[in-house]
C-alpha cells in the first residue's frame, strides 16, 4: 500500500471486478443472439440501409424513417439504441451503448466517431461498470473521429468538430472543437 500526502492508494481488485454480474440473464441471451444477428447487419451490401434498419429493429432498436446506417458501423447493444427520422450513422462509427444512446431527427454521426455510454468507477477498487446514456438531439453533426463521453447531452443543432473529445454537455447550436472540446462559435443556418 502506497500512501501519498492526500490520498490512500490501494491496489485494484480485478478479481472482484470479474466476478460482478454486469448484465441480466436476459441481456446475456440478447448478446448471444446479437452475436449471430450482427452478421446479417455487417455483411449486407453497403446500399441496403432499409435491410439494416430491419435487422436492428428485430433486436429492439427504435429507428425512425429514412435512416441510413452503414454496414461497417459497430453497434454494441441494438436494444439500447434510438435513432430519429432522416438520421445517419456513418462508416466505422462505434456505438458503445451499454447505456441508452439516443440520436435525434436529421442528425449525422460521421465516420469513425465513437459514442461511449459505458465506463467504470475508477474510485472503487473493484472498478464496477457504470452505464451512462448519451443524448444527441435533432440536427446535430458529430464529425469524423469525434469521441462523446458517457452521460453527455449534445444540444439541438450543435456541431462537434472532427477529432474532438466531448466530456461535458454541448448547448443548442454551439460548435465545439478540440480535446477537450471547447466552444468555438454559434451555428447559424442560412435560408435559401
Amino acid at each position: 500500500m502506497v500512501t501519498t500526502g492526500i490520498v490512500n492508494m490501494s491496489s485494484l481488485d480485478i478479481r472482484e471486478n470479474r466476478t460482478v454480474t454486469n448484465y441480466s440473464k436476459l441481456e446475456i441471451l440478447y448478446r448471444i443472439l446479437w452475436g449471430i444477428g450482427k452478421l446479417f447487419f455487417r455483411f449486407s451490401p453497403r446500399i441496403l440501409f432499409k435491410w439494416r434498419v430491419i435487422v436492428l429493429r428485430c433486436f429492439g432498436a427504435k429507428i425512425g424513417k429514412n435512416v441510413n446506417i452503414y454496414n461497417t458501423a459497430k453497434i454494441y447493444f441494438p436494444w439500447n439504441l434510438e435513432v430519429g427520422d432522416w438520421a445517419c450513422i456513418g462508416e466505422d462509427v462505434f456505438i458503445y451503448n451499454l447505456g441508452k444512446i439516443s440520436i435525434g431527427n436529421r442528425s449525422t454521426v460521421s465516420h469513425r466517431a465513437h459514442l461511449c455510454a459505458g465506463t467504470h468507477d475508477y474510485q472503487d477498487i473493484s472498478l464496477p461498470l457504470i452505464k451512462q446514456g448519451i443524448v444527441v438531439k435533432d440536427q446535430v453533426w458529430i464529425c469524423a473521429d469525434a469521441f462523446i463521453s458517457p452521460g453527455v447531452n449534445i444540444g439541438t443543432g450543435a456541431i462537434v468538430g472532427a477529432r474532438s473529445m466531448v466530456n461535458k454537455d454541448v448547448n443548442d447550436w454551439d460548435i465545439v472543437l478540440g480535446n477537450p472540446a471547447i466552444f468555438i462559435k454559434k451555428r447559424i443556418l442560412k435560408s435559401k
